[in-house]
């Protein structure tokens, strides 16, 4: 069992900035042409914003690069609303691209369970509220360990053992790790039945990208 932890570990957001030095040219480069993409094939903004729960329960916009047909969505939209780019975006994970912004001005950090919605948070047991002793990330242990196609229960297993386990060094493997489930698109389809927002959705609850609300 890992080490109890109600804070990042010493050095983490150190960790971040020297991260995203690293991708720092690549990613405009990559942003740029997923933004030029999305603008010219479907009409609406370039980016989607969401209010998302962080460290301690604090709310805040997170950025995406939109993905689905301008206008309201339902949490749990059907296929078609989705574009054909933002499928490719989604089936890469590149509309989290813009995430990068959100670690850099501190709101994430790269690795760290993934922000929720406040409805989601409301449901929280003692257990599961522990998941927000960090900040949420752009991956996380559940990421990589099978993504949407854990349960809802399982997901948040993950997260609390990432937060009793955190170091620099999971933080770089989980980083690497991440790499090839991008790239094989491991658990990118589907959502987990027993999430709460999957037994049953709040009225007017807007979403743009449903398989990451958790």
């Amino acid at each position: 069992m890992g080490r109890a932890a109600d804070r990042p570990y010493r050095g983490k957001r150190a960790v971040d900035l020297a991260l995203l030095a690293v991708v720092a040219i690549p990613a405009v480069v990559l942003g740029v042409v997923c933004a030029a993409a999305v603008g010219l094939t479907s009409p609406g903004g370039v980016f989607f914003r969401q209010e998302r729960v962080g460290m301690n329960g604090r709310p805040f916009l997170v950025w995406k690069f939109r993905t689905m047909v301008a206008g309201d969505n339902p949490i749990f939209p059907d296929a078609s609303r989705i574009t054909p780019v933002g499928r490719v975006l989604r089936r890469l994970s590149l509309d989290e691209l813009p995430q990068l912004l959100n670690v850099a001005v501190g709101d994430m950090s790269v690795v760290g369970p993934r922000p929720t919605l406040a409805y989601q948070v409301e449901r929280y047991d003692e257990f599961q509220r522990r998941r927000l002793d960090v900040r949420p990330g752009l991956t996380g242990l559940a990421q990589v360990n099978g993504r949407n196609s854990l349960t809802w229960a399982r997901r948040i297993e993950f997260d609390v053992e990432y937060v009793e386990t955190q170091s620099a060094g999971l933080d770089l493997r989980i980083v690497l790790r991440t790499v090839r489930t991008m790239l094989s698109g491991e658990g990118v389809e589907g959502h987990p039945e027993d999430d709460p927002l999957a037994e049953a959705a709040e009225p007017g609850t807007r979403g743009d990208d449903p398989e990451e609300t958790g």
